[in-house]
């Protein structure tokens, strides 16, 4: 049976939902300019895919269902940017000096990050960058919970012990204990 969706539903349905979605890809994200994206997508899809939809069973979760997985999605395809060192500009207030000081010590906390092995790396960047749970992180990367943890625990060991006499990561290693 061939499910169509009219223009008062759909609006009637991302007035609902819109804010839900949002919340969800927020917080995984931790960036809101990407959130507005991945909520504007996450309703495009669900609209065109609209005929697919069991009107039996609740909308909440599969529209949670195509959230996720655009944020997944995202965060793939994103990745490579922290891997080759370039971290997110985010907007903030404040004198152009703590700006200065801030950047440079992001810029000192990725270089530490990217001396990291890839395994380590990706768990460390989907738990602490993303925001993802441990169990999570271990999903998106198809590896077990243990593992995960592990690779996490080891990543954080190799950041405390690195460069210990340089004096401008000190206050960057104080933060990761």
């Amino acid at each position: 049976m061939d499910y169509s969706i009219s223009e008062e539903q759909s609006r009637a349905i991302f007035e609902e939902h819109a804010p839900y979605v949002y919340g969800i890809a927020l917080m995984i994200t931790k960036s809101a300019m990407l959130a507005d994206d991945i909520t504007q997508e996450t309703f495009l899809r669900a609209f065109n895919k609209y005929h697919l939809y069991n009107p039996d069973k609740p909308l909440r979760p599969w529209l949670y269902r195509i959230t996720i997985n655009l944020v997944r999605s995202t965060l793939r395809k994103q990745r490579w940017l922290t891997f080759f060192g370039q971290v997110p500009v985010e907007a903030s207030g404040g004198s152009v000096e703590s700006i200065v000081l801030k950047n440079e010590s992001e810029r000192e906390l990725w270089q530490l990050v990217n001396r990291l092995s890839p395994k380590r790396r990706e768990v460390l960047i989907l738990v602490y960058y993303a925001g993802l749970p441990l169990h999570e992180a271990a999903a998106l990367l198809d590896i077990r919970l243990g593992t995960c943890k592990s690779r996490l625990h080891a990543a954080l060991q190799q950041l405390r012990q690195s460069d210990a006499e340089d004096y401008h990561l000190t206050s960057i290693k104080e933060a990761l204990k």
